[in-house]
């Protein structure tokens, strides 16, 4: 081990960079406008990327590492090689960790432990003859947690802020010819306690590096800023622009085509402004992100900034756009990739916004840290609205002290860890000033409140007073926070619809709110969408917020039999770690979407369809766009009646303008002679193909039932079979009832079915059950305890009393009186169970339940039926073709499906209740023949088939753990709880919630050969 030292920066919250340049605006600099406008930065002869395979060894200490390596002539012929960018944990070093508040060292800042991991990084490069003479620069984008710096043995300084870009002059130490960059890595240093954010812990140089090659005196920062007149009318483009010495700048604005709009230049030397006006200026916002391009000219080099013209203000407590009041539809989003961690490609990025795109959502909240600098170049192309958060969480600092009085607040209180503060929001600032996509500088998160915050906000909004400042930590609910009127958005967390609607509702409050976190779509989830929205939709001073979160952040990984499964915390041995809790995700974290995305979509839909007047083919089209029009939509309408197309056609013309409701006539033909039950489906579609989406793609529907003629039944013909005599005998408590067709077999003892057959074909594979348990979701997981502490999961029938009688010869009745509860617990509920078989071979029920009066809501109650193997197809008239639930059930649509068991299942990472379809009319489970059960009742239900019972999903903790069963298991549910967003969120809404006391359950449940049908 080497005896060379380093200065031990790292623990030391005064000093956070030795030599690294000012924050400055994100650019590269090009040759010529042209390349300047291609973009590719590797055109440009004044940039050098450094990525690449770099010599990487990596210490699990960094009192271990040989310090030497740094020094010129070292041998790193026997290291390793490691991509840059990239994160060490990905490739096979230290250890992947995830957890969400705690923080992964001891709490005692700003010290962390002397067994500090340390990635050391090699790199030769050249530099020719023509950099000579030139300022040399080399940028890190992003270096997690601190780094320093050696370039030909000399040392160049030292950085810490790990998702901000670093920069240092390496003039005065390169040389022409092969040159020798060394880096050393620390995993852990005083900021680590500013970045406790809610994910994977990774390492090392995750983001690119370069060089750049520039003249003594040139350009140095840029800070685009406007002027817009109140009637938007006029503009003036403002380039304020800092130098490093005397230079000619000239600043040129061109529109959309590539005209030029103005141009003006001036001899800087240091600080100036170039002032650009123009008159009826074209603006940007999400809807038409139309962008000017500003070209700065200096010192032979050519900068290019994206210009939008927008203006954000407050009216009377209103967030508003370029004058008008907008609702923010947004998600959080993570840089996470699933095999690269938080190195993130950019057809990555462009991934994920096309599926934000595909999706309604119009907002992304970075979070917790600004994301990769290409991410919002996008998003100024894309359109989207962007909440830039600072680098910024402590959270784990009141976990570490018990949430003691004042403890969260303790780092933000400190005047020792001011500057640390600050300059989080300086560096994003600086780096993100010049993007129209960004509408509010958000502070950080979860990390307290006070005077180092309120220094932040200052900060940031004397350097930029065109956008709000927000940060959530200053919310009432956090006993100790400072004052928040430098604050200009009030901002919640997970709060209740009602608490929502109170806010929004008291005349004294005077700021728009923004829930920065709401409806947690984790797991099966989030189920409280459209309550939000309802709410969100009608009161002006509601601005919208992000749901949690965007992407699951699964590992990909694989066990020792060469399985592939995503991992979560815990699946590495790593300590603390919250489990599956980074696994509550829109998407999976390979981009498939969830349903939560699909209702998300749904619910947050630009278009609201609303029947006028239905018998006379007519609706109404509202426009909830705030800027265009709908001339880029048509509709697509379809009208079917027990699920085949009766009539459908196209509206071509759609014209109402933001905010605006237009009534469509539809061509239908009038359905009143029809028998059956007639549906109108109306599509809301593109008209044409966009960057993000095809030509026909849906943005919304909506679907009317139609008035009719007594729907089609086969009534009669079922009262025929139904006469039809019937045989019953009793051998012990065995009783077998008989009929020209079918054989069933009722256990009199244990109060159920144990046979059912049609022709000799069996349809049952176990006796059939009544239920209550499901397989908690990951939205259940505060009242999973409450649930298994009174014996759900472990409920069994007892049977008080049971008998029967004829009715009769073509009808058996059967009387049962039971109970369902688990050991230790009194029963959960009590019931009477008629069960009656007619001639058909239907088997019809009704069951009285009361519930336990103490009891919280159940997760369901039905009659679970476990069919043979082969029972695979499965057809139903209800919601589909996907999961729903009475919460979540808004993108789903009613109509006949048929599909596999295996279709009906949905994959969550940590298995849980999944693939139930409610509000189900009929449906029937058979195999390819056709041979198997139908189920119907009078009013509609829950219904569910799968390989899997909730006990096996209950078991299971990863999806690849999952031993699919041949037999299928249907559920039949007289209702189900919902699925709400209580991982994180508030509790399950009262209305979705099985908390009867007393109900009835009908069913008939019929053996059917489809094919005869």
């Amino acid at each position: 081990m080497t005896t060379k030292r380093i200065d031990k920066l790292w623990e030391n919250p005064g000093i956070l960079q030795v030599n690294r340049e000012a924050a400055r605006a994100h650019y590269i600099p090009y040759g010529d406008a042209s390349a300047a406008k291609a973009g590719k930065r590797g055109r440009s002869p004044f940039y050098r990327t450094l990525n690449g395979a770099w010599k990487f060894r990596y210490y699990p200490s960094v009192r271990q590492a040989d310090l030497s390596f740094c020094e010129e002539g070292y041998d790193a012929g026997g290291w390793d090689e490691l991509v840059v960018p990239s994160c060490w944990q990905t490739n096979g070093y230290d250890q992947l960790h995830y957890t969400n508040v705690n923080y992964p060292i001891p709490c005692d800042p700003p010290y962390v432990p002397d067994a500090n991991p340390a990635g050391l990084y090699i790199w030769d490069f050249k530099t020719g003859e023509r950099w000579v003479g030139k300022s040399n620069y080399v940028v890190f984008e992003g270096v997690n947690s601190c780094f320093y710096l050696w370039v030909n043995g000399a040392f160049v300084g030292y950085s810490q802020g790990s998702r901000v870009p670093a920069e240092f002059d390496i003039t005065a130490h390169v040389r022409p010819g092969t040159n020798r960059m060394c880096v050393l890595v620390l995993k852990w240093c005083d900021g680590t306690y500013l970045e406790d954010q809610d994910l994977w812990r990774y390492s090392g140089i995750f983001r690119d590096v370069y060089l750049l090659a520039r003249e003594k005196a040139h350009v140095r920062d840029v800070f685009v800023r406007q002027e817009l007149s109140p009637d938007f009318g006029e503009a003036e483009l403002r380039a304020d622009i800092e130098t490093t010495g005397p230079v000619t700048v000239k600043a040129e604005l061109k529109d959309a085509d590539g005209a030029t709009v103005a141009a003006s230049e001036a001899e800087l030397d240091g600080r100036g402004t170039i002032g650009l006006p123009v008159a009826r200026p074209t603006l940007w916002n999400a809807e038409r992100p139309y962008l000017y391009e500003l070209y700065v000219h200096a010192a032979g080099e050519v900068l290019r900034f994206p210009v939008g013209f927008r203006r954000i203000e407050i009216k009377d407590g209103v967030f508003t756009i370029n004058g008008r009041a907008v609702k923010l539809k947004g998600v959080n989003r993570h840089d996470s990739h699933p095999s690269l961690g938080q190195t993130i490609p950019l057809n990555h990025m462009i991934r994920d916004l096309d599926l934000m795109k595909r999706h309604n959502v119009n907002t992304i909240r970075t979070s917790h840290y600004p994301n990769d600098p290409r991410f919002l170049d996008l998003c100024d192309e894309y359109g989207f609205y962007v909440i830039d958060e600072a680098d910024l969480e402590c959270h784990g600092i009141g976990a570490a002290y018990n949430w003691a009085e004042g403890a969260f607040h303790k780092l933000s209180a400190n005047p020792d860890w001011k500057d640390a503060f600050v300059e989080r929001a300086v560096r994003m600032v600086e780096r993100d000033k010049n993007h129209p996509s960004v509408i509010v500088w958000s502070m950080g998160n979860e990390s307290g409140y006070d005077a180092n915050h309120i220094a932040m906000a200052e900060w940031t909004k004397g350097r930029d007073g065109s956008r709000p400042v927000h940060y959530e930590g200053a919310a009432p609910q956090y006993k100790g926070a400072a004052n928040t009127d430098v604050l200009d958005l009030e901002s919640r967390m997970y709060a209740s619809v009602r608490a929502i609607e109170e806010y929004a509702s008291d005349p004294g409050n005077k700021k728009p709110l923004f829930l920065c976190e709401y409806s947690h779509a984790m797991g099966n989830g989030p189920g409280d969408l459209n309550d939000y929205w309802d709410v969100i939709y009608s009161y002006p001073l509601l601005m919208g917020g992000c749901v949690w979160e965007w992407c699951d952040h699964g590992v990909r990984a694989e066990t020792a039999e060469g399985v592939p499964f995503f991992a979560y915390g815990g699946d590495f041995g790593d300590k603390p770690n919250d489990g599956n809790f980074c696994i509550d995700g829109l998407v999976s974290p390979d981009r498939k979407p969830h349903t939560g995305l699909l209702e998300l979509k749904q619910v947050i839909a630009p278009v609201r369809i609303e029947a006028d007047d239905l018998a006379a083919g007519r609706i109404r089209v509202t426009n909830l766009y705030d800027f265009v029009d709908l001339s880029a939509l048509c509709l697509h309408w379809t009208v079917t009646v027990d699920g085949a197309v009766a009539s459908q056609g196209n509206v071509w013309r759609l014209e109402a303008g933001p905010h605006e409701t237009q009534v469509v006539a539809l061509p239908y033909d009038s359905p009143h002679a029809v028998r059956g039950r007639p549906i109108l489906t109306v599509s809301c579609r593109l008209k044409e193909q966009t960057r993000w989406a095809e030509f026909g793609h849906e943005v919304a529907f909506a679907q009317f039932g139609l008035p009719s003629a007594a729907p089609a039944s086969d009534a009669a013909a079922a009262a025929a079979g139904a006469g039809a005599a019937v045989e019953a005998s009793q051998i012990g408590d065995l009783l077998v009832v008989e009929g020209f067709d079918f054989r069933h077999a009722f256990d009199l003892g244990a109060g159920t079915f144990v046979q059912l057959s049609k022709h000799g074909v069996p349809l049952l594979a176990a006796p059939a059950r009544f239920v209550v348990w499901r397989a908690p979701t990951d939205n259940d997981r505060n009242v999973k305890q409450a649930w298994l502490n009174e014996g759900f999961d472990r409920a069994d029938m007892k049977v008080y009393d049971c008998g029967w009688s004829r009715i009769g010869d073509s009808a058996v009745e059967i009387k049962a009186s039971y109970s369902l509860g688990g050991y230790t617990k009194s029963p959960l509920l009590r019931g009477e169970a008629v069960w009656r078989i007619d001639g058909s071979g239907a088997v019809s029920l009704r069951t009285s339940v009361s519930v336990k009066e103490s009891l919280g809501f159940l997760p369901r109650f039905g009659l679970q039926l476990t069919m043979p193997k082969g029972s695979e197809e499965v057809e139903y008239v209800g919601l589909g073709p996907h999961e729903s639930y009475i919460d979540k059930r808004h993108s789903a649509k009613r109509g006949k499906y048929v599909m596999s068991v295996d279709d009906m299942f949905e994959h969550y990472i940590m298995p849980q209740e999944n693939g139930s379809r409610y509000d189900t009319e009929w449906a029937i489970v058979s195999n390819e023949l056709g041979m198997g059960l139908k189920f119907a009742s009078p009013e509609r239900f829950s219904f569910n088939a799968s390989h899997y019972t909730p006990g096996d999903l209950t078991a299971a903790t990863h999806d690849y753990k999952l031993k699919r069963r041949d037999e299928t298991i249907v559920h039949l549910d007289y209702k189900m709880s919902g699925v709400g967003s209580n991982s994180c969120g508030p509790q399950l809404l009262e209305q979705y919630r099985l908390d009867e006391k007393r109900f009835d359950f009908e069913l008939v449940v019929t053996p059917v050969f489809k094919e005869d049908e």
